[in-house]
């Protein structure tokens, strides 16, 4: 019956350099991800305090660069394919 009940832990056997590596490789991505998620709740960009301060401050100036991105799309627009005659 001794046999039966046999508790010790078992045999585990010590990790590999590949899977060490890959281990760390997974702690650190995951620390990678948890920063870039921070960054998006909380972004303290001082450039982008600094480009609302300059819209703000210069309504003339946003008015001047927002008609150029009014032309950008007319220019990606390809030339409509001619349909041939019918016969």
């Amino acid at each position: 019956m001794s046999e039966a009940l046999d508790l010790s832990p078992p045999e585990v056997p010590e990790p590999t350099f590949l899977e060490s590596v890959l281990r760390y490789g997974l702690f650190l991505g995951a620390i990678f991800q948890l920063v870039c998620i921070l960054a998006i709740i909380f972004p303290t960009s001082k450039g982008h305090e600094h480009q609302e301060e300059t819209v703000s401050t210069n309504g003339k100036a946003a008015e001047q660069m927002k008609k150029p991105k009014g032309a950008a799309p007319q220019m990606r627009q390809k030339p409509k394919k001619e349909s041939k005659k019918k016969r």
